[in-house]
């Protein structure tokens, strides 16, 4: 039997009994590659072809994924069973003779040992499908979400094996994953350290300093700011090692040597968090970037301003520091703010890079950094999508910095506020306790100010993780005060996003009004279109309403916009319930599966493995998924689920009953 071996890490290839197969055409190879992850998973014709030919009309399309899939078989033709597997609605690849790179190293991840780790990040070759780039919006946001969330399984499972090997004492296999680590992220300080620890202990001390050296040249030049102290602390104690300094007098230099400086006027911090966007540097040489820059930074300000919890310096008192090097604690008393976000554009060839730092002005202490690239053609969409990014990877990380801080304060100073930002910390925990604790500080935090609209929304929030997470005692009473509650939170909070997106999730999931509650949380996303979670909770809205396509794009929007989002694990529950009222069986159970793994006693995401398992003849993975729900909650029976994953049709809903049944969950 012919066994073809698909390579997608890295670029595409095709391999029939060790010969490459010709597959030039750019759509032919995307079409493969989406039927390839996963294998087996059951992708309707309609959605294949509006991926990938959305140009154009209806008809036009289905018939250029006709003859794509033509294409494929005759590529593929000497395997058995035959790979494409297609009816008039529907296309999966079988890949019973098909090795697929990516299925292999997702698997091998699975494993956890050292070993597998080193199998699994030896088969990440580069990108997904790296090369390949079309001009169909709807597949570039597909590869997008799918190239970040395989980089990040790779940088982690590397991390992971670092870590591992460290304390087993495998010093060669740690350095080889810290190399392979900092290939994929140069400024990733906690490789850095591991390569230095390992050159030390092979009296590498020369080379451990030229790992820092090469960190903090990098770090300054890219990102204008300075390596953790943990790091700059490993290097010193190196340095002292030495006989004799290694660094020149200038390399040492510090704040501390300076002139002193005239202190500012500080100004007072207002009561909500606060930000400054910087001018953004041009690193190009090439002025006529300049507008770019300038005006990324004007539409970061613009979209941070939709955040209503979130104090924002005014472009025209930002842009004073243009051209200037600043201090940003500096700048932090002379505007008032907490926290400034700096960056820098720079140009290459046809390419343009584009670099972002978060900073709390009171500590100096780097909170957020990434970076960005995209073709100089498409200037004006990476500018939206570095906005987009930007914000949505800001948002969150401002929202910590202030939970931190909540956390530091004496308990005798708690205001409306500091409540408010203990029950964010109480509810990310994902524990009934936490989700007790969170709700009572809510309810304070609208006690001591009953305007307090995020408040009313997050209290909101908390039933909807009760109901998720199989926590509810008195389903009447959680309904009638989640229904109370989210009704006040849109009644105050018609210009806040936040507030409206938690009710209305909470409307639509616990109360059971769809309609009302997709219509608050479409209101929300109009108002901060960069807010992750509410596209996270207009997809639920769809998957509830049974419209699989919208709640797939929208939770799609939510994975790019929060890529490295600390629950992750529910948008990927999220993408398995659009798959699941799609009948798409196969690839819900995939996706399901990544959410347990995330998060393994969620209630939700297990009957999804249950019941997806079931539909798609792998009785033994249900038997495992209800083994797992019933040590969550004892006693199950279909009607607790039937709730747990509320539909509106009722052909998904009798569906979704019988794969309970199936799976072996008691009426």
């Amino acid at each position: 039997m012919a066994v073809a071996e698909l390579t997608l890490f890295g670029g595409f290839e095709v391999k029939l009994a060790g010969q490459v197969v010709d597959l030039p055409g750019q759509k032919d190879r995307a079409l493969l590659a989406i039927l390839a992850l996963p294998p087996g998973a059951v992708h309707s014709r309609d959605k294949l072809a509006s991926l990938l030919w959305g140009e154009r009309g209806d008809q036009q399309a289905r018939d250029s994924l006709k003859h794509g899939l033509t294409r494929l078989r005759q590529c593929l033709q000497p395997v058995t069973p035959a790979p494409i597997v297609a009816d008039r609605q529907s296309v999966r690849l079988d890949a019973t003779g098909v090795t697929i790179d990516v299925a292999t190293f997702e698997r091998l991840l699975g494993g956890g040992a050292p070993e597998a780790l080193e199998q699994a990040t030896a088969l990440y070759r580069g990108d997904l499908l790296d090369g390949i780039g079309l001009r169909d919006p709807a597949f570039e946001d597909w590869l997008l979400v799918e190239r970040q969330r395989l980089r990040h399984r790779a940088e982690e499972a590397l991390a992971e094996l670092i870590a591992q090997s460290l304390a087993t004492g495998a010093r060669e296999r740690a350095a080889t994953a810290a190399r392979r680590l900092l290939s994929l992220d140069p400024l990733r300080e906690s490789a850095c350290r591991a390569l230095m620890q390992t050159h030390v202990e092979r009296a590498g001390t020369a080379q451990a300093l030229k790992v820092y050296e090469t960190l903090r040249d990098r770090l300054h030049r890219e990102l204008g700011v300075k390596p953790e102290a943990e790091t700059t602390r490993l290097y010193e104690s190196i340095r002292q090692q030495r006989a004799a300094p290694t660094s020149s007098p200038e390399s040492l230099h510090t704040e501390a040597d300076s002139p002193p400086k005239p202190e500012a006027v500080d100004l007072p911090l207002p009561s909500r968090p606060s930000i400054a966007v910087l001018p953004f540097l041009n690193l190009s040489g090439d002025p006529e970037q300049e507008y770019f820059a300038d005006g990324m930074v004007e539409e970061i300000i613009g979209a941070l301003s939709r955040l209503r919890w979130l104090f924002v310096i005014a472009r025209n008192s930002s842009f004073t520091y243009k051209g200037r090097a600043v201090d940003v604690k500096r700048v932090g008393r002379e505007l008032g703010v907490r926290y400034v976000l700096e960056g820098s554009v720079r140009k290459s060839g046809n390419r343009v890079r584009i670099a972002g730092e978060l900073i709390d002005t009171s500590t100096g202490a780097n909170l957020w950094a990434d970076r960005f690239e995209g073709n100089l053609e498409d200037v004006f969409d990476l500018q939206d999508q570095v906005t987009a990014s930007a914000v949505g990877a800001i948002a969150p990380k401002l929202e910590q910095a202030e939970i931190e801080r909540a956390k530091r304060k004496p308990t005798s100073s708690l205001d409306a506020y500091d409540y408010y930002l203990r029950g964010m910390a109480a509810v990310h925990l994902w524990t009934r306790e936490g989700n007790k604790e969170a709700l009572a500080h809510f309810h304070r935090a609208i006690e001591l100010d009953p305007s307090f609209t995020s408040a009313y929304g997050m209290a909101a929030r908390c039933y909807s993780q009760r109901k998720a997470a199989g926590w509810v005692v008195d389903r009447k009473r959680d309904v009638a005060e989640a229904e109370q509650i989210a009704r006040r939170a849109v009644e105050l909070g018609k210009e806040d996003a936040l507030a409206l997106a938690t009710a209305g999730n909470a409307l639509a999931y616990v109360v059971g009004d769809f309609d009302d509650g997709a219509a608050f949380i479409d209101q929300a996303i109009t108002l901060n279109p960069n807010l992750a979670w509410g596209w996270l909770y207009s997809g639920y809205a769809k998957v509830w309403l049974g419209e699989s396509d919208a709640a797939m794009e929208r939770v799609n929007r939510a994975m790019r916009l929060s890529p490295q989002d600390s629950q992750f694990f529910n948008m990927q529950a999220a993408a398995a319930g659009g798959h699941f009222v799609a009948g798409r069986y196969v690839e819900a159970l995939s996706w399901a599966e990544a959410a347990v793994r995330g998060y393994p006693n969620y209630l939700f995401s297990n009957s999804v493995v249950a019941v997806s398992a079931a539909l798609a003849g792998r009785p033994e993975v249900a038997q495992k998924a209800v083994t797992r729900l019933r040590r969550i909650q004892s006693q199950l029976r279909i009607s607790d689920l039937m709730e747990i994953f509320p539909l509106r049709r009722p052909e998904h809903r009798a569906k979704w009953a019988e794969g309970l049944r199936m799976a072996g969950i008691a009426e």
